[in-house]
């Protein structure tokens, strides 16, 4: 039997923590390869480190990349630019992490040749899946935008402190940050927060007092400008009433918070796959998204099924759905297709399992059609989560639009 009251924890890193720094690089390369030729193939790793990227993978497309391997005139140049200004746009010009100083290296090389025979569409053989793998998405009626609630929140409140650094309202924060909510939920709605934390790279001195021997008086009064700006921007984010004189509240708990970002951690493209899409409320099929272009399942049969789930708790057909797709290396159409409602539908599960797929073909070339996902769209989904986010006008975002939720009720009467 399912459990009404509980609590529930999750967590986001801001755009500036080393991994999401490696996610928005290689989104940024696939944007760059997309933009030159939709069919581009780019499968990007980043590592990021002191002072240091280096980009490895196989990639393929017209004007950037030919099949035999020969790179276009200027493109390995475009790369590095690219590079160098997705790092100047998250903030980082400091001495450990500079955009302009960093050490670039390109190791990318042309796609597998027997890869590249499995996934293309070649005479009557459709387009197969770029590789075997589990996929899932889910929606829940808890916010607006049908996201876990702790999530939600956990986003918001790093977007919110983003915002203020790059405006020059919180001119004391640095890039690096995470955040963490836990909720109580009472017959399975969050009523309260029983734990707020953020930790967030800060300039120097805004630190406890008590956290070394080089810790000077002025401190206390530095960091209780940040603790009270961070309180403040739980106050904004949290809905009224779910913070009390019981909320635990930690701000930088450890301390200090001045090296940070590459600098003070290596990071590596696909390592917050929790925090990209459902804050550990749903099952993950383990692939990442960032650094690889749509005909990749692991992307767009994730981003299928947020849009399919999304779209039955919109028609009302369920409060809370879960829907996992499975994939083989170069077969076109899905192996199975499940759906849970998790004791909340109007409508039998087989049912849906029968209908989706004739609403949407799910074949990997069928779901890119559908959601129009061959466009330089993917670094704004980078951080932030890759869900739970508002269409945007030139197709980003495209598997967040709720727009099946009539075709929906009709297949189901």
């Amino acid at each position: 039997m399912a459990r009404s009251s509980y609590f529930f924890t999750s967590e986001s890193v801001s755009e500036g923590h080393p991994d999401k720094v490696a996610d928005q690089i290689s989104d940024a390369v696939v944007d760059l390869f997309l933009s030159k030729d939709p069919e581009a193939r780019v499968a990007c790793e980043t590592l990021t480190t002191t002072n240091r990227v280096v980009l490895a993978g196989e990639v393929r497309g017209l004007g950037m990349i030919d099949r035999h391997g020969n790179w276009a005139p200027g493109a390995q140049e475009e790369i590095q630019t690219v590079v160098r200004e997705t790092v100047r746009r998250i903030g980082y010009e400091q001495d450990g992490f500079h955009w302009q100083n960093l050490t670039f290296e390109n190791h990318l090389h042309p796609q597998s040749a027997h890869i590249a025979q499995g996934v293309d569409a070649v005479g009557n053989k459709d387009e197969g899946a770029g590789d075997q793998g589990i996929m899932f998405g889910y929606a829940t009626d808890e916010t607006p935008d049908l996201m876990p609630a702790t999530l939600y929140y956990s986003h918001k409140i790093l977007e919110r402190m983003a915002d203020d650094r790059h405006s020059g309202k919180a001119p004391f924060l640095e890039p690096d940050a995470k955040s963490q909510v836990t909720l109580a939920y009472e017959n399975e709605i969050p009523v309260r927060a029983t734990a707020l934390v953020v930790s967030t790279q800060h300039a120097v001195d805004y630190c406890l007092p008590w956290d070394d021997g080089d810790a000077k008086g002025g401190d206390a009064v530095k960091y209780a400008v940040l603790r009270d700006y961070v309180m403040g921007v739980f106050k904004d984010i949290l809905p009224d009433g779910f913070i009390t004189d019981e909320t635990a509240i930690h701000v930088n708990p450890t301390g200090r918070f001045e090296i940070g970002g590459p600098d003070g951690d290596a990071g590596v493209t696909g390592r917050k796959i929790i925090v990209d899409t459902y804050g550990g409320a749903s099952p993950h099929g383990g692939g990442a998204f960032s650094g690889k272009d749509p005909t990749k399942v692991d992307r767009s049969a994730a981003y299928i099924t947020r849009y399919l789930a999304k779209n039955v708790v919109a028609a009302g057909l369920a409060r809370r759905c879960t829907i996992q797709l499975s994939y083989a290396i170069g077969v076109a159409e899905p192996l199975s297709v499940y759906v849970d409602l998790h004791g909340t539908g109007t409508v039998d599960e087989g049912k849906l399992e029968a209908v989706l797929p004739k609403l949407v073909r799910l074949t990997p070339k069928g779901i890119r059609t559908h959601l129009g996902l061959n466009k330089p769209i993917y670094q704004r989904s980078a951080a932030y989560g890759h869900f739970g986010r508002q269409p945007d006008a030139d197709g980003g975002f495209s598997w967040e639009k709720t727009d099946l939720v009539e075709a929906l009720k009709s297949a189901v009467a």
